[in-house]
């Protein structure tokens, strides 16, 4: 399977490096291939390294004005730089058969937002997780909550996002989800 992460690119605490690390090693230990944004740096590299370290393949989509903290990669890997980030996003989707949402800041909530919009109006039909590791996106989960309740979302929100409070639990839902399981 591809997984898409979206994630930060900052070097972050303990309380996010560790579910993202294990993350990943359950992502290349199963033998699935990481797409991501294809920075060294960061969360993002620590993703990266853990997955390489598994025996996992990367398959990275940078933006042209970040290329110079993009990560070195030779085959099987891959690395994409695109022309900016509307093309990024379309690309690391296009290239992804589910998508997992780990902490990050505005990059990352933007990400995630499109994602689910476009799979709201029926773009696409991938599974996405929500990671909320140490808590990060309780107040999103309960804003996402509100919007349902009052209204404002056509599909329910199950429909839309899975939150894992683990990584295991994220991995086994994208697995059931795809049929690998």
């Amino acid at each position: 399977m591809n997984i898409c992460v979206f994630l930060s690119a900052a070097d972050l605490p303990d309380r996010y490096t560790r579910p993202a690390r294990e993350f990943a090693e359950l992502l290349g230990k199963g033998g699935h291939t990481l797409v991501w944004g294809g920075s060294e740096s960061g969360l993002m590299k620590v993703v990266a390294d853990g997955v390489a370290e598994a025996g996992g393949r990367l398959v990275g989509v940078s933006v042209d004005f970040l290329a110079a903290k993009a990560r070195a990669v030779s085959a099987p890997d891959e690395m994409v730089i695109a022309r900016d980030l509307a093309e990024r996003k379309a690309l690391l989707l296009e290239k992804a058969d589910a998508v997992v949402i780990m902490v990050g800041g505005t990059g990352t909530l933007d990400e995630a937002t499109e994602i689910l919009e476009l799979k709201k109006h029926g773009k696409h039909t991938k599974p996405v997780v929500l990671l909320n590791s140490a808590g990060f996106y309780d107040g999103l989960k309960e804003q996402f909550k509100r919007m349902e309740d009052e209204g404002f979302l056509p599909v329910p929100l199950t429909g839309l996002v899975f939150f894992a409070e683990e990584p295991v639990g994220a991995l086994a839902y994208l697995e059931e989800c795809m049929g690998t399981r």
